[in-house]
This record gives C-alpha cells, sequence and structure tokens, in this order.
C-alpha cells in the first residue's frame, strides 16, 4: 500500500453526502498534483455517491471506473431502516486524487470545488489551510490608524515615518512570511484568548491575512486622518517588530503622497468604499477612481497615451441624457420643462414616486422614462409590491432552491430583484450606466419590513451597511435609481410614512395639471379620432370633488373604447364602478351624476 505524507498543520476534511447519506474523509498530501495544488487522500471507509451526474468530466469517470473494477470502491450494505436511500460506495482503502476538487467529484458524482466542498469538524473550509492563490497584479487597500487605542498613528506616525501598520499586540513570532488563515485563526485563538469575542476574533484573522498575504508590494494603500484621504504605495513585505504600547507590531513601508484629498469632495464611490467599518478593507474596485484622484497607475496604465486615457474617463462618467423633442413627442407630453425636471430630480435624488388617480399612466411613464434614461430594457427592473412581500423577497434571504445535479432541495441565500440590479450596476464597466428598478404600487407593502437597513442606504448614499444575512459590506451603487408608483385612491393602504418621503422625491400625476391634463385630446389627435372622449372626460372631472378619485385617461387610450359601443362598455364597466366605491353608503345616483348621457347633456344642452 503505498504511503501518504500529509500537509503539516493541515487537518482532516469531511464531506457529508445528502439525504444522510454518511460523510467521507480525507487529508491533504505534501505532493503536489498535476494542476499545482497539493494532492488529496481519500480516507479507507469513506462513502461515496454511486451514481454519476451528466455534469461530471470524462477524467472523473475513468477514474472511478477504474477504482472500482480494482476493488477500491465497493457497494456500501443498504441501512435497513432506508431501503430507499441512493446507492453508495465505500474506500476498500485510501485512494489518492490529483487534487482535493478531483476528491471532490469523486466522492459527489459531479464536479465542485474542493477548496470549499471539504470542511474541518468546525466547518472551516478547506480553502482556509492553503497559500494564497492568483490575485489582481495591483490591488488597493485602506488601513485604518486615526483612533487605535486613542492614538491617531496616521498623523503621529505613518506619514512621518513613512509606513503603515497593525497592532497585533497579542500575536507570538509568526514564522511564515505568507501565513494560511488558518495558521492565522490558530495564533490568533491562542494569543487573543479572553482577550476578545469570537467575533473579534473572526474579524482579526480576516484583517491579519489581508495585511500580510494578500497585500504585495507595488498596491495602493489608502487612510482617513482628521477628515482627509491621504495615498501611497506599498514599498515593502510585511515586518513583526516590538513597538510602544504594541500598537503597530505589524509593519510594512509605504511611499505617501504629498498631496491629501478633504473626505466631502471624494468620488461617492470611494466614499462607500471608505464607510466599510473594518480596519483593513480591499478598495480595488475602486482602485481606477483613486488613480484618477492620485495619478498613481500600474503598468498598463502608464503606457497608454494620455489622450485615451482622457477620453476613457469621460466616456465612464456616470450621466443622465438629455431630454429631446423625440422624447417629448413619444410621451405626448406638452411641456418639455416638465420632462428636464424630472431628469433633475433623478440627477439629484436618485429616488422619486409618481402618484396619482387610477389611469394617469404611472408605470407606464416610470417605465419609459427608466428605459430611456438608463439606455434600453436591459438596464431596467420591474417589481410590484403587495403587503405579503418581504425584505427576503426584496432583497435577499434563504429560500428553497433545488441542486440542478443531486435534486435535493435546501434553504439557500438568495438574492431578490434589487440586490441582483445593484450587483448588475457595481460590475466593472458598468458603473457609469444608470440602472433602474421600478417598484410599482410602492404603498401596497409594509415598507419598513421590506425594506430593513436598506431605508439608511436610500438616505445615505455615500454609506455601507452590514447586511442581515450573508454579513456582507452592502452600499447602493451611485447609478442605482429607483422609481416608484402610488395609487391614492386605494385609501385602504396607509399612505408612506414621513421618513419614506424624505427619501424620495414626490412628483403627482394628476387629471386636472401637466402633463396629464390635455394627454387624452393630444392622443386622439395623434390618433386621427374624434375628440369627444377627451371633453366627456374633462367633464366628468370636473363633477368629481375628490382630487384623489379623478379618473385618468389611459381608461380611454385603449383599441377596445374606440370599436362601435366600446365608449359605453369601459364607462359602464371600468369607470363607474369606481366612482360607486368612492360614493359607497351615500346614497347617489352615480349613472345620474356621471353617466354618458348626464354628460353629454351637458356638452350639448
Amino acid at each position: 500500500m503505498p504511503h501518504h505524507d500529509r500537509l503539516p498543520g493541515t487537518p482532516e476534511f469531511r464531506i457529508k453526502l445528502p439525504q444522510d447519506g454518511g460523510e467521507a474523509r480525507g487529508y491533504l498530501l505534501t505532493e503536489f498534483g498535476g494542476n499545482g495544488t497539493h494532492k488529496f487522500a481519500l480516507r479507507e471507509g469513506s462513502l461515496v455517491a454511486a451514481e454519476a451526474w451528466p455534469g461530471l468530466g470524462d477524467h472523473a469517470r475513468r477514474f472511478r471506473a477504474e477504482l472500482r473494477e480494482s476493488g477500491a470502491l465497493a457497494d456500501a450494505s443498504t441501512h435497513p431502516n432506508r431501503p430507499q436511500a441512493p446507492s453508495r460506495w465505500v474506500a476498500t482503502r485510501d485512494i489518492e486524487c490529483n487534487s482535493s476538487s478531483a476528491a471532490a467529484a469523486l466522492v459527489y458524482g459531479y464536479d465542485a470545488s474542493g477548496p470549499e466542498s471539504w470542511r474541518t469538524a468546525e466547518g472551516h473550509p478547506l480553502a482556509d489551510y492553503l497559500s494564497t492563490g492568483w490575485r489582481a497584479p495591483r490591488k488597493a487597500w485602506l488601513v485604518r490608524g486615526s483612533n487605535v487605542s486613542g492614538r491617531n498613528l496616521v498623523r503621529q506616525l505613518w506619514l512621518k515615518e513613512g509606513l503603515v501598520s497593525l497592532a497585533g499586540v497579542h500575536l507570538p513570532p509568526l514564522q511564515e512570511s505568507d501565513p494560511t488563515k488558518s495558521m492565522l485563526r490558530r495564533v490568533v485563538e491562542d494569543g487573543y484568548e479572553g482577550a476578545a469575542s469570537y467575533n473579534q476574533k473572526r474579524g482579526l484573522v480576516d484583517e491579519l491575512h489581508a495585511f500580510l498575504t494578500q497585500m504585495r508590494v507595488g498596491d495602493t494603500v489608502a487612510t482617513i486622518g482628521d477628515g482627509r484621504l491621504h495615498v501611497g504605495r506599498i514599498t515593502g513585505e510585511a515586518v513583526q517588530t516590538a513597538s510602544p504600547d504594541g500598537l503597530s507590531n505589524l509593519r510594512r513601508a509605504v511611499a505617501w503622497q504629498h498631496d491629501s484629498h478633504p473626505y466631502e469632495e471624494l468620488p461617492e464611490e470611494v466614499q462607500q468604499k471608505l464607510s466599510v467599518q473594518h480596519d483593513v478593507v480591499d478598495l480595488t474596485g475602486v482602485l481606477e477612481a483613486l488613480d484618477g484622484l492620485t495619478g498613481l497607475t500600474g503598468p498598463t496604465a502608464a503606457d497608454a497615451p494620455a489622450l485615451q486615457s482622457a477620453e476613457r474617463s469621460a466616456q465612464r462618467e456616470l450621466s443622465l441624457p438629455d431630454v429631446t423633442d423625440a422624447l417629448a413627442a413619444d410621451l405626448l407630453v406638452h411641456d418639455r420643462t416638465w420632462l428636464e425636471e424630472m431628469r433633475e430630480l433623478l440627477a439629484d435624488e436618485r429616488q422619486l414616486v409618481l402618484y396619482g388617480p387610477p389611469g394617469t399612466g404611472k408605470t407606464y411613464l416610470a417605465m419609459k422614462l427608466a428605459e430611456y434614461f438608463g439606455g434600453g430594457p436591459e438596464q431596467v427592473k420591474i417589481v410590484q409590491f403587495h403587503p405579503s412581500y418581504a425584505y427576503e423577497d426584496f432583497f435577499e434571504g434563504f429560500r428553497p432552491v433545488e441542486d440542478a445535479e443531486t435534486r435535493e432541495v435546501a434553504f439557500r441565500l438568495t438574492a431578490g430583484p434589487l440586490r441582483e440590479l445593484a450587483d448588475l450596476a457595481s460590475r466593472e464597466g458598468n458603473r457609469h450606466i444608470p440602472h433602474f428598478l421600478i417598484i410599482d404600487e410602492i404603498n401596497r407593502a409594509n415598507l419598513a419590513k421590506v425594506l430593513g437597513e436598506l431605508y439608511f442606504l436610500l438616505e445615505y448614499r455615500t454609506r455601507s451597511v452590514r447586511l442581515t444575512y450573508s454579513g456582507d459590506d452592502f452600499a447602493l451603487p451611485p447609478n442605482l435609481f429607483v422609481i416608484g408608483t402610488m395609487n391614492t385612491a386605494d385609501r385602504s393602504i396607509a399612505l408612506v410614512d414621513a421618513a419614506m418621503r424624505r427619501r424620495f422625491a414626490f412628483v403627482e400625476l394628476s387629471p386636472r395639471a401637466e402633463p396629464t391634463a390635455g394627454l387624452l385630446a393630444r392622443w386622439l389627435k395623434r390618433e386621427g379620432r374624434d375628440l369627444e372622449p377627451a371633453h366627456l372626460l374633462d367633464a366628468l372631472n370636473a363633477r368629481i370633488d375628490d382630487r384623489d378619485f379623478a379618473i385618468g385617461p389611459s381608461y380611454l387610450m385603449k383599441p377596445g373604447v374606440h370599436r362601435d359601443g366600446g365608449l359605453e362598455r369601459t364607462w359602464r364597466t371600468k369607470i363607474l364602478p369606481l366612482l360607486e366605491e368612492h360614493h359607497y353608503g351615500e346614497g347617489l345616483d352615480v349613472v345620474a351624476r356621471y353617466g354618458l348621457a348626464s354628460l353629454r347633456r351637458e356638452q350639448h344642452p
């Protein structure tokens, strides 16, 4: 039997098979496989799924067949109380696999990521025990130092001495220059026992791993001191040393720029990243914006012509298209200044609500404006709120999801429409393109329940929050705009509260004011139809005392209205029932007051 040398310092890992199908166990080997990662040994007695799914690669299929033929995988006995359980094989000896992913594919019967699938007994992924893999050629980092145990190290030490640091006061001497997260977890657990909570220790492990392992010479580093952003370039490897009061035991040399930047003048996307509440934050997502502030560039950018760089920056600036006469004509908006005001409101507030009585075209106008300003329907997502709508539906939550390979159903964290659109808007290359979320009937849901911590982000767009389910630090992208619609005639739904009104600009669409007033007449003229429906609608709204129950023109802008008997049918089945409900219990003869015959007599006495 071949001898397998376990990778020193690594524990046993396991995979639990679905449907209580037992588990497989194994460990990393010192030897490297053909793909440059450590080989993996599947332990004798491990259970393996007998069925190979369609997504399994040819090499993995041959490997499983060879192991069956050699007897290394034998039929496992069926549990007497579970005769319908999926069939399993059992490893009759230790099996050497080319990588942890190859071992995971062997166990599951379909391709899977070994570094994420294999877990320790405590649930830590195998990835924590591997050295850092590929990384971007140049990254950017925020390291906080303006309040380290009450000391402003940015002013007192970093800028003067040309360095950046972490405290690490309870850490023993670190022997490895590129420590894995697993090793850092062990030393933090030992060194900070009783000195930090479990959550503090987990955060410290992530920050130490970023500072010691992820950062590289040549990376951009930023910090905030006295309300100003300081940016520099990392010039030295991490060094562990003694320091006064143990406040800067881990250090990296930095070439700081002489110029600094007022925080309030920074681009919004940079402010969002800087608001993340950790001592070490990956800023690579805003590296281009930092380069634009400082002039620091990587090798590729330095070689590019200045003209191309300027053109690229101009193309990536977020802006909304100008209003055109063609747009006003398409939407039949008589007053073009109204459309220009909508553009200014969106540019300034980024959130607005179109409200008014039924039939005023709120949803139609919201979609048309979003598609025009966003550059097409691909950048527009629409949702409709209702009383049972919740945060888990709107943003993210755990939902039952069927695995495409195993057909097992499990609760998994799933993104809702807002998170999906936010992720799309924040992708590299999309950040200068406006994206729109339309919330139809925004007042029909319990807004505090649906929005959760997003209430804060709608008002403070330059900040980020820690999410309830995923734990991610999240901010609304600057290029994400929200348009809501609200029917004021629906008195069964409470109107939005003051907090919501403060976060949105509210624009009324009323049959008695532009752009809705006269819209039906303009549409009838464009379609070459008789103007009588427009005159009748104006007469009807003049008789309705409550402006929230005025009738909008969209009821009379449908093809069926203009067929023989269509106007009478629409009036009888669409408009009069609304007014019956409005006057319910008053004893009013709705037909006599609002019927076509009465209105026509008024038009032609």
